[in-house]
Order: structure tokens, then sequence, then C-alpha cells
């Protein structure tokens, strides 16, 4: 007979976890970076229990805020690449639920990982019990299913022996380079105490590798071809070649076969921005080098992307009516969109394979030219957009300028999610390794910064993390700063007071919409919070300083850049300037009928700007 280990279902998980491996630059290393926790009524006697006593192999984390440590968690998987990655555990009820906004975040951005919230009794016995939803119609409907939509796998636990096959399926997706996302093992708190007699064979150590799928003979050949006969192709990288650590293969292959780089949130990085065929961001926040290249071209070879709309300028970018898809992804539901040909693998053998196909054929010089001539323009844009000004208000695009200027560099990690600092980051920020941009775009998750940049530094401790957020996004949460400050995981924040939702703003005036309810002078009010945001990150330990002019931010950012502990340095900015070179028009749909002119004038530019719109 197979030999057994007697173990609450708790203590098995926790067992298996720490028994997964991964190799990462050539050294054996726990797959599992630890466990986010914190505890209530619905794990801390099971999973509480379980994880203290593997502390010492299985780091538990406390966080302040179960959302905030799940952002934490799925920061540190995309600072991985996908290699490594973090469980989270919580309590029934509103400590499960309040993870399932960053289910979203993992799902849409197709990052790894494992959510183990508490559920009610199996049993029944005590139901209903203390933040226990009830289903007036279904019984075996918990808060936890709220997981299903938002997650890759989901299985709730009403049997100890249940958690072998569970598990088992959750590696597999977790490590799969098409189902990788979020999994949900839903763990109902008498099942997580009860004991069962485990196979040994479970808790063996497995080392797991990270499959290349290898592209169709057929599908490769007929990319070739599409290929050899454009004459103006222009590459969109995306965030599967950094997880395919494929960069070196898509720099050798622009570079042997001539065709320019434009990159996607999630693919900034993917090329060093100094590259001559480098020409920066594409779509809605694209450099005007990139969008001026993809509205010309005549084929677009799509390499780990989704194609989002940002990315894609709601379809509308691509202007010639010939244009042609070559979707490289290895999800076939990537690859083959709007109407693509798929080639459906993995972004490094692919590009080497597709490379080998191409044999020595280049696409012709005058785009190379084209390509030096609108980037050289492109860069006079944005260094103008980023100088230093002496304005008592200054843009978000002078602020970028003085943390690039003296923060950045290739040991340099800058952190966004949300409002208007993604679109200048993208356009503006000179990434030039891969992963030194870290952008949650695919979700765009007010509230991801600070908990993001602390999964970014426990991912690559050696790094210079810098967390650029607006006052919006830090009203919504901000609590791992202590948690940061608590880890002694340094990140510097950027924060930008624009006092209120500037980037929501600008979009209303944009549609025609009156200045209401974003800025908080346009708010219903009835005495205005004056907010001092120094003093609060220094109530939660981190160093503060608030600059009132780029002179006195460069200072800051040079004076706190060796010290030890989280810094955030606050600035007033402008809520209405934005870079106006590069961009693109978005589809936001505008009212067909208004009282207003201002809406009606801006409902007559989007009709016509829809007749630029690609459908299917």
């Amino acid at each position: 007979m197979a030999k057994t280990i007697r173990m609450t279902m708790a203590q098995a998980v926790v067992h298996f976890m720490k028994k997964q491996m991964a190799v990462v630059d050539g050294q054996k290393v726990p797959i599992f970076g630890g466990v986010w926790a914190i505890f209530g009524h619905g794990n801390v006697a099971g999973m509480g229990e379980a994880l203290y006593q593997v502390r010492d192999e299985l780091p538990t984390y406390r966080a302040h805020n179960e959302q905030g440590m799940a952002h934490a968690a799925i920061a540190y998987a995309k600072a991985s690449f996908r290699q490594r990655f973090m469980a989270c555990t919580t309590s029934i009820g509103p400590g499960a639920l309040n993870m399932v906004t960053a289910a979203g975040v993992a799902h849409a951005n197709r990052l790894p990982v494992l959510f183990l919230p508490g559920d009610v009794f199996a049993n029944r016995a005590p139901d209903p019990v203390l933040q226990q939803i009830e289903d007036f119609q279904d019984g075996t409907v918990s808060a936890s299913d709220a997981f299903r939509p938002v997650t890759r796998y989901f299985d709730r636990i009403t049997r100890p022996e249940q958690i072998i096959p569970a598990l088992r399926r959750a590696m597999q997706v977790l490590t799969d380079p098409v189902d990788c996302g979020p999994v949900c093992l839903s763990l109902c708190q008498d099942v997580q105490a009860e004991a069962h007699d485990y196979p040994e064979s479970f808790f063996e150590e497995k080392v797991w590798s990270f499959r290349r799928p290898l592209p169709d003979e057929n599908e490769l050949a007929a990319a070739a071809a599409a290929l050899k006969a454009s004459t103006r192709p222009v590459i969109i990288a995306g965030g599967g070649v950094l997880y395919s650590l494929a960069t070196r293969e898509l720099t050798a292959f622009a570079e042997k076969h001539g065709i320019p780089v434009v990159v996607s949130q999630a693919g900034k990085s993917a090329i060093d921005e100094r590259h001559p065929l480098a020409m920066g961001s594409v779509g809605v926040t694209g450099t005007s080098a990139a969008n001026t290249l993809a509205e010309e071209a005549d084929m677009i070879l799509a390499v780990g992307t989704r194609l989002q709309d940002f990315t894609t300028g709601s379809w509308a970018i691509f202007r010639d009516p010939d244009v042609a898809f070559i979707g490289v992804n290895t999800a076939s539901f990537d690859a083959a969109k709007h109407g693509a040909l798929p080639v459906v693998g993995d972004a490094k053998v692919t590009l080497e394979a597709l490379s080998g196909a191409l044999g020595g054929w280049s696409a012709p010089q005058a785009l190379r030219d084209k390509a030096a001539s609108v980037k050289a323009e492109w860069m006079r844009a944005a260094d103008a957009a980023m100088a230093a000004t002496n304005a008592p208000l200054p843009s978000d695009a002078q602020v970028i300028g003085a943390t690039a200027r003296h923060r950045g560099g290739e040991n340099t990690v800058v952190l966004c999610a949300a409002g208007g600092l993604p679109g200048e980051l993208h356009k503006l920020w000179p990434a030039t390794a891969p992963g030194s941009y870290h952008l949650e775009y695919g979700f765009s998750c007010m509230g991801y910064e600070i908990a993001g940049g602390l999964g970014v530094k426990m991912a690559r401790p050696d790094a210079d993390v810098i967390v650029m957020v607006g006052d919006g996004s830090y009203m919504m949460l901000n609590s791992e700063l202590a948690t940061s400050v608590m880890l002694r995981r340094k990140i510097t924040v950027v924060l930008l007071d624009n006092r209120g939702y500037g980037c929501i703003n600008r979009l209303q005036m944009e549609t025609g919409g009156a200045n209401f309810n974003n800025l908080l002078e346009d708010s219903y009010y009835e005495e205005m919070p004056d907010i001092d945001f120094r003093k609060h990150a220094e109530s939660m330990g981190a160093v503060a300083v608030k600059v009132s002019s780029i002179a006195e931010l460069e200072q800051a950012l040079d004076e706190t850049r060796d010290n030890g502990r989280t810094t955030v340095i606050l600035i007033d900015t402008d809520p209405l300037i934005t870079t106006k070179a590069g961009g693109h028009w978005w589809d936001v749909a505008v009212p067909e009928v208004s009282p207003r002119d201002e809406v009606n004038r801006a409902r007559e530019a989007y009709v016509k700007a829809l007749a630029a719109q690609r459908i299917g």
C-alpha cells in the first residue's frame, strides 16, 4: 500500500505549496514567493495554524487590506514574468469579496495568483454563520461564487480529499502559457480543519517548467508569405513578449528584417526605447512616431498582445484599407482577433522560426528612413513636454521628466495603473530594460499602485521602485504604505495632487460634458476637505516631503534615493494639461440627444470619427 500522512486539509495545502519549485535564472527556487493573509473566523483556525507550522519555509505576510495584498501578489507575478507567484488567504464574506476586484485585475492581465478564501461550513450545521451570504433559491451559493467570472479555475472544497485534484489543476493553470491567470480554491472552514490520510507522493517536490508551444508549419509558412508581400509592416509587441522572455529575439527579428516596433502598455520595455527601430507606444496613448507608422502600415505583426482598444485606437488607427494582420500568440483566442492570420505559438520560438522562414527578406529601406524621421520629430516633442518649468502647477509630463532624469535607468521600475498618468508614462517614460515599466492597464484598477509597488519590490528587492500615483488613486487604497514600512521594502511614491479625478474630468470635457463630480471643486460639498498627504504618509511610517516646484522635486528625488524607508514625495499639479503630441481617438460613446450644444457638437465629431473604425 502507498504510504500516507495524516493531516488537515489546510495543512495539506501549505505542505503541497512549499514543495512546488521553478528554475529561474538557472537557480531552483520555490514557485510560491509567499502567502498573503488577513485572518478571520473563516481561515484563522485552519489555514492560520497550517501556515504557522511552515512559516520558515513558506513565509506569510500580513497586509492591511485584502484587495491591497492581492494587488501586491499580482504585481509580484508580473515583475517575475509569471515564473513565480503568490497566494492570498482571507476569511469568508467581506474578506473574500475584497479580493474579487483584484481577481479581475489578474484575469484581464493573464497573471497567476492563487486565491484561498474561507467559505461557509460544508456540513451546514451552524448555518447561517457570521458573514454568510444566503441565497433564497440556491443553497450551494456563497460569497466566493463571485470569483467565478474573474478566475481561470474555481473550485469549492467540501471534502478534505478534494484538495488533491484541485491543487494539481490549480498548478496547471497557474503555469500554463495559455490558461494562465487567477485560481480560486474556496476552502470551507470546517473542512480546513478536517483530517485525511494523504498519500506521501502528493507532497513530493515538483519542478515546474514553462511550456513553449511551437508554431504550426502551415501557419508559419502563411505568415512568412504574407510578410514578404508587405512593404510597410509594423510589429506591435505586447506583454506576451516579456512573459516569454523573448525581448532579445524581438530586437534581433526587428533588426534583421528592418521592421519598426511599437508597444502596448503591457509590452512597453520589450525593446530598449533607445533602439532606432523602437517607436514607442501605440494607440490612444501612443507616440506620434508609432501612430504614424501604424496608420500607414499594410501589415501588422501582433506579437503577444490581446489588442485592447487603447492599443488599436478603438480599431480606428489602421488607415490602409487593405491592411492585414498576423497574430502571434500562445492563445488562439488572441491570435485570430479581427480576422488576423493566426500563428499560435510561444513568442520566443515563433519569432525565431518566422525569422528563419523569412530568410534574408527585409522591409524596404524607405520604411526605416521614415521611422528614423518620425522618431526624431517625436523625441523633440517629448523632450519639450518633459522639460523643467517654473510654473506654479506643473504638468504630469514635467513631473515624469524630472523623475526620469533623476531616478530613471535600467535598475528603476516605474509603476502606475489608472488616471491620466498611464497615458503620459506610456508616451514619455524611457523604458530601457525588460520589466522596467510596470503598468496595470488591462483592468486599469485605481488603488493598484502602492500595493503593486510593494509586490514589485518583493520580487525585485534590488530595484529602485518608483510608484507614480494621483491623489484620486492614492485615496482609493494607500494602506499598504504601512505594510511596506513594516516589511522594510522601500518604495518611492511620487504623488501628484490635482485635487480630484483629473483624467476623467478631461474626458468629460472632451465628450461635451460639463465639469461635474470629478474635480473636488466641481463636486457637491458643504466643506472642502484640506487633505495633508504629507502628514498622512508620515503617520503610516513613511518619509514624506512636499515640494512646490520641479526644481524641488528633482532635489527631493536625489536626496531620498539612498534612504532605507518608503518615501512619499508630494507635488501639486495642473489637472488640465496633457501632452498634445501623439495620442489617438478613443471610442467613448457620446449621447445622441442632449439639450446642451457642447454635447451635440461632441456627438457630431464622434459620429465622424466612427467612420474610420474597423468592424470585424
